[in-house]
């Protein structure tokens, strides 16, 4: 289905306090609200006593249910050669309208998805000689607030060279915030979250989006950015010490100038800076702000993209059980995983680097991917492929992507290829984010859906794009080929910050359930720590509509749990969280039709919390709940299967053991 959306309305709305376009100054604050009135963005013109000119520093605030959320804090860019564009500024004019729309998406957590908010321009010129101009584009959902940065075409900023941003993000009290702190700008956004008060974080910290914090009384919010076009991506840091509850934000340097960020003409908007809020981190899971902050769908047919879950040749290594081929990167290995997703009911086999004409460079880089290697039949194996409904996609090494694109993609659409997995990026200054529109537009003419792997975070770009339908950017179950950083804990918390930006290509389905005490790294054939029914669970939890299936075939074969795991949609139509305590549980309700999916998982302690089934409809529904066994936290391969009637006036008890989970279909009983 394309895209579809109502009507959008616009309201124009002149008042005292600045709202329409004025003929003169002002010099009130400006203030937008959410369509719930909850919450209150604030644009005011601070008194500069580094000026005697009538210019002052550009400022914002935020209110949440009449409480301090964030207090004025600056805004502005740091330009090359330029002084910087926000301390010296007046306002001109301002103008109030609203968003109210609906529009669907091939998929994601929620469909159809509702985009309501009120929105601000205020236009801003400086004092002085410069008189450079500037607009502050805001946005006011009932689920946070998002602003940018908008400098429009005249005579003095015909080009614009940007160091870095004066955005700040200053905290009305010291905050419990949940860090994912990175060693550099180039990194592939894959390590362990923290734990850390606000006033605690080391000035030094690179801070990446999203970034959840709770204000203790007052909310919870994360802060991140959506529809990165033609700039850097942004970062934050902690400023000062002491005590200091300032975030100042930091952008992504350009490989090739380093000491510049971005660099483009004017007009130019830069990406929306977005503060995620509410009463509960479950809010903020259910949110969709980021996804409505992109442009409508650019592909007018989106019927070929489809969802759905993939087995794959790369976590478990070169290994199988009972077969009469050598495994490996070969044709007979891989029409075996094909096998595999026809038995499972899986839509797709993802065949993993080292496919094509091998390359010359680290990880598989320098590959001729428009040829395969002399032990891969290409044609045998999609002709197989195609034969047993198993559509395939391939890996490529992202240079390689860059240099052969143009030839390789027309010559996937033409093998019948479903998508391509690009890898090792790592990084998104100003190129890298312009090399991910690029694949993006030219894959969706040519039917091909994408996974960005070794990524920076999610942006929103599925609405534009969606074809790129997930990506990684995420510690996934792969670490644990070579590490023991992939906890129960782990799991629990990225629901709560990673996958705040969007889907999370995690590969999830490890089914050699062990202990933490039992735990080794290997790389061949890993283990998993936690339960069996936690990794069930992560298929509900976690949202990724192309979802790798991570272990062999064997690990599934004659396993009750494998038809429970296949029958999961990899698509929601609506997303609430039930229940939920950042790092220690969650449980999510996904719907898929007239059907209900409730997945919950613990991290290093039990967790014992009543699901109500308000969310039913009327009528009587059919509960199967796969749950670990009462010895699971000594078995953790050991989980129960079982049905009860249920309706929404009645709730499910859950019961985790540590590192546990469980996995709840409910269909309507007749």
């Amino acid at each position: 289905m394309g895209f579809q959306r109502s009507s959008i309305v616009f309201l124009i709305a002149t008042s005292c306090l600045g709202f329409g376009p004025v003929a003169r100054a002002q010099t009130e604050p400006i203030t937008l609200s959410s369509p719930n009135n909850l919450i209150h963005v604030t644009f005011s013109i601070a008194p500069s006593s580094a000026t005697r000119l009538r210019g002052g520093q550009l400022v914002y605030e935020v209110n949440y249910k009449g409480k301090p959320l964030i207090e004025k804090s600056n805004l502005g860019l740091d330009l090359q050669d330029q002084p910087a564009l926000g301390a010296n500024l007046h306002i001109t004019a301002s103008k109030a309208s609203k968003i109210n729309e609906t529009y669907t998406i091939p998929a994601g957590k929620s469909n159809p998805v509702h985009n309501e908010c009120n929105t601000l321009a205020v236009d801003l010129q400086e004092a002085g000689r410069l008189s450079r101009k500037l607009t502050i584009e805001a946005r006011a959902y009932n689920d946070g607030i998002a602003f940018r940065y908008v400098i429009p075409d005249e005579p003095r900023t015909k080009a614009v060279r940007i160091v870095n941003e004066k955005t700040q993000f200053v905290l009305a009290g010291d905050a419990t915030t949940y860090p994912l702190i990175l060693r550099n700008f180039q990194t592939s956004y894959e390590d362990n979250y923290r734990t850390v008060a606000l006033t605690g974080l080391h000035p030094e910290s690179l801070v990446a989006l999203p970034f959840l914090m709770e204000l203790p009384g007052t909310a919870w919010l994360a802060i991140t950015e959506a529809n990165i076009q033609n700039y850097a991506g942004m970062y934050l840091t902690h400023l000062g010490s002491g005590g200091s509850r300032v975030l100042e934000a930091r952008l992504s340097p350009r490989v090739d100038e380093p000491g510049l960020a971005v660099s483009r003409q004017t007009p130019m908007e830069s990406p929306w800076r977005v503060v995620m809020i509410g009463d509960a981190p479950g809010r903020l899971i259910e949110s969709n702000i980021i996804q409505n902050l992109n442009p409508p769908c650019a592909i007018s047919d989106t019927s070929w993209i489809k969802p759905g879950k993939a087995a794959w040749d790369w976590w478990s290594g070169p290994y199988a059980e009972g077969v009469n081929f050598k495994v490996g990167k070969n044709t007979a290995t891989a029409k075996h995983y094909i096998d595999f997703a026809t038995k499972a009911g899986f839509e797709y086999f993802l065949l993993d680097g080292g496919w094509a004409a091998h390359g010359t460079g680290p990880n598989d880089s320098g590959a001729d991917i428009t040829r395969a290697q002399p032990n891969i039949d290409m044609p045998e194996l999609l002709r197989y492929a195609k034969s047993k409904n198993v559509k395939v996609w391939v890996w490529a090494h992202w240079t390689d992507i860059n240099r052969q694109m143009d030839e390789a993609f027309p010559l996937y659409e033409k093998w019948g290829i479903a998508g391509v997995k690009i890898d090792f990026m790592d990084r998104d200054d100003q190129w890298m984010v312009d090399f991910y529109r690029r694949v993006a537009k030219n894959a969706a003419e040519h039917h091909l859906m994408i996974d960005f792997h070794g990524a920076f975070k999610p942006d929103g770009l599925r609405r534009t794009y969606p074809n790129v339908i997930t990506r990684e950017s995420v510690l996934g179950l792969e670490y644990n080929k070579w590490s023991a950083r992939v906890t129960p804990e782990h799991n629990v918390m990225l629901a709560f910050t990673r996958m705040l930006a969007g889907p999370m290509d995690y590969t999830p389905g490890g089914f050699s359930n062990v202990n933490r005490k039992d735990f080794q790294p290997r790389n061949v054939h890993p283990m998993v720590m936690g339960t069996r029914a936690h990794q069930v669970a992560l298929f509900i939890v976690f949202e990724s509509p192309f979802e790798m299936v991570s272990d062999y075939p064997e690990a599934y074969e004659g396993q009750k749990e494998l038809p429970f795991l296949s029958g999961i949609p990899a698509t929601w139509d609506e997303t609430r969280v039930l229940s939920a305590k950042v790092g220690d549980y969650i449980a999510i309700a996904r719907r898929h039709g007239n059907e209900w999916y409730v997945g919950s998982i613990a991290g290093s302690h039990a967790a014992q919390f009543d699901i109500p089934l308000a969310f039913l409809g009327e009528g009587e529904y059919t509960a199967e709940t796969l749950s670990d066994a009462p010895d699971a936290d000594v078995s953790p391969t050991h989980t129960t299967i079982d049905q009860k009637a249920v309706n929404r006036s009645e709730g499910l008890k859950v019961n985790l053991v540590p590192g546990g989970g469980q996995a709840i279909r409910i269909r309507p009983a007749h």
